[in-house]
């Protein structure tokens, strides 16, 4: 996502106060709990940082296992195998 013009960003600033007092105000009477819970995160997230995320492997266990294969096309094999059998 290309960023917004330093312009329309520091407008857009402005608006700060005002948006946190809304998400207060949300998170204090909002008419769901929904979208209470959903103020209370962001003002969490703007104000503490979202939590780190835990990076674990499959089903929530152990190491992240990264596996790399090198995928060769055939006619670069073939060159490889050519070069391999010669005996220059």
């Amino acid at each position: 996502m290309p960023k917004a013009p330093t312009e329309i960003r520091s407008i857009a600033r402005r608006w700060t106060t005002a948006a946190i007092e809304q998400l207060g105000g949300i998170a204090t009477n909002g008419e769901s709990e929904a979208a209470r819970v959903a103020a209370c995160v962001a003002l969490l997230d703007r104000g503490w940082g979202r939590p780190p995320q835990a990076h674990t492997g499959e089903n929530g266990e152990g190491d992240i296992r990264v596996t790399i294969r090198h995928i060769v096309q055939e006619i670069s094999a073939q060159k490889v195998i050519d070069h391999e059998g010669t005996n220059d």
